[in-house]
Order: C-alpha cells, then structure tokens, then sequence
C-alpha cells in the first residue's frame, strides 16, 4: 500500500477502509512511518480544531465493589481493590464542580459506578447544575441508560455523555456489547453528544481489534473518539500482558485520528502525555476521586492529573489551549445505526 496516499485520502474526508487501517497500524512503533502518520494526524487534528487543544475534568460520585466484573477495572469485584463503599455528599460534589470550573475545565464529567441509584444521580446533578455558569458544559460518565433515562439525563442539564464499547466487551467484562450500542443511540436520540474511545488497549489486542472499533467509533459520529491505554491494577486477570508503550499508544492515537471523519473535531488520548498531544490528541483529562485505573481512594493522591498539569503537557507540546466551554460538545447531535 502507499502511505502517502492514505494520508492524503485521510486528509480529503475520505473513509479509511479496515485494510488501510491495519496497514497504519501494523507499522513497528519506532518506525519511520510512524512518525509521518503521527506529524500528518497532528497537522490535521490542528487544523479542524483550531489548533486549539482541550482539558475536560472528571469527579466521581461514588466507589464501590462492581459486578459486571470488567478486568481491566479498579472497581471490579473479582480485582479485589475496594472492598467498601462510600458516596460523597451533594455538597461535596458542587465543591468540586466549582473547583474544577474555577481551574479552567472545558468541560466537568461526573462519574458513577455502573450501578449507582440512577434517581440520586439526577438529584445531585441538578445541584450541580444549580451552582455551575449556565456556559459550563456537564457531561455524564455512567452506565447503560433507557432512552426514558437518557432523557432526564438532557433534561437535568447534561449535554453529553462518555460511553464506549470497550476492546472485547462481553469477554472482558460481563456487560453485553449490544447494550453498551443500545444505550449510544438512546444518548443521542435524546439529544445527547456523545464522547468515546477506542479503549482500553493492551498489548493483547491486534491491530484488527483496533482497527474494527476504530470504524465503530466513526460510524455514529461521536464529539470526539481517540484512544486509551490500558493501565495495569495489580492482581489483575490481565496484568501478566503488561502495558503497551505511550509511543505505541501515540500511533494508534494518530491512527484513529486519520480513520476519523472531519465532522469528529476532537481526538483524546488518555493518560494525559506530550507524546499523545504530539500525536494529533487534543482532548485530555484533569481527574478527582475515584479512579478505574487507580487503586487509591482519591486519584488526586495517585495517578490523576490537575487541569494545570494538562494544559502544560499541551503548551510544550506547541498546542494552544481552548478558554471557555468546551467545542466538541456544541456540534449537531446524530443518530446513525449501529
């Protein structure tokens, strides 16, 4: 195949098809190519956002034991990481909502576990709402949704969602992959925009697996799509695969970018890194409380990032950072069969 045809063809809106994808993909890490393909997805990530990049932060709600058991999950019950369970208060959650507002998030996630009251979900949403600037985007990271519940999700003030078919669902985690397709297209018939991820990427997965949920995540027009890697809990079922490599993670990141279509403005990659941004990544996320990639309480103390620290790593990575609410999420909202 020729790679300078790819790239154009990515640069003229034009579909990628799953061999072209592969033939991206497949290319060693510290190839070349692969550094053109990370310059020509950076090039175009810039150009259709304005060169201007994006931090999103999340605070979670709750911690707890979780059955659908996904392995690669801190949550998880079969991981053995949390035993207990807590909650934080309605004010606490405004308390970090306003935090996360004042330190310049473009956009404020707040994430439950798959299982918590879907009721005192939209009690405590509305009190956030209540506190944040009308401009502020809220979007909500929760489980599978009714389209009846999607809708008081539009109504209680969210704008979107994060949801994402993960890399073997159903095989990895003991959720059922139709659902996860279910609940997209309830989010955005009920007006929702909808972020996802090719995620969560281990060195177990092939570059067909990587390919396919790259064209699944194009094929509903998401805010944004992009990848992740997947982080090892310790004791995990997983964690004899080890992890693969941010430059391994930056590629696939810049591939996702070229299999996207120029309607999809952002492209994330998480955990937050400059070799990520460099890639054509223009979303990352700033992190508060509980963590499925971390085994401690308050991710603040471990593993997550600061909205500071995110627009650093974007900063020395020649990207400018978006001020204001976030632009991803003010696009048309579609709803395509998937």
């Amino acid at each position: 195949m020729d790679l300078a045809g790819i790239l154009e063809k990515a640069e003229n809106d034009e579909r990628l098809t799953r061999e072209e994808l592969l033939f991206l993909l497949d290319f060693p890490s510290d190839a070349m190519e692969v550094y053109t393909i990370m310059a020509r997805s950076n090039r175009l990530s810039k150009s259709l956002s304005g060169h201007k990049a994006e931090v999103h932060a999340q605070f979670a709600l709750n911690i707890a034991p979780c059955g659908c058991d996904c392995k690669f999950c801190s949550f998880s019950t079969l991981n053995s990481v949390f035993d207990k369970r807590w909650e934080i208060s309605f004010d606490e959650a405004v308390q970090n909502a306003e935090l996360l507002e004042t330190n310049g998030a473009n956009a404020i996630f707040v994430m439950t576990t798959a299982h918590y009251a879907f009721g005192r979900f939209l009690e405590i949403s509305g009190e956030i709402r209540k506190h944040l600037k009308s401009e502020t985007v809220l979007i909500a990271n929760v489980g599978d949704q009714t389209l009846e519940n999607a809708v008081k999700l539009k109504e209680a003030g969210y704008q979107g969602v994060y949801h994402a078919l993960r890399l073997r669902e159903g095989t990895d985690t003991n959720i059922d992959p139709g659902q996860r397709k279910k609940s997209i297209r309830h989010f955005q018939e009920a007006g929702l925009s909808v972020g996802t991820c090719v995620e969560p990427v281990g060195p177990e997965h092939s570059s067909g697996e990587i390919a396919d949920m790259i064209l699944f995540t194009a094929s509903f027009l998401p805010a944004f799509s992009g990848a992740a890697r997947r982080i090892t809990i310790p004791g995990s079922p997983l964690e004899s695969y080890g992890m693969i490599s941010e430059m391994r993670m930056a590629q696939i990141v810049a591939v996702t970018r070229l299999g996207m279509p120029h309607a999809v403005k952002g492209n994330c990659t998480h955990e937050p890194c400059s070799l990520g941004a460099i890639a054509g990544a223009n979303l990352f996320w700033a992190e508060m409380g509980a963590n499925p990639r971390d085994v401690k309480e308050n991710t603040e103390d471990g593993r997550g990032g600061t909205v500071a620290h995110c627009r650093k790593l974007f900063e020395e990575s020649d990207w400018k950072v978006l001020t204001g609410p976030s632009m991803f999420y003010a696009g048309e909202n579609f709803t395509k069969d998937i």
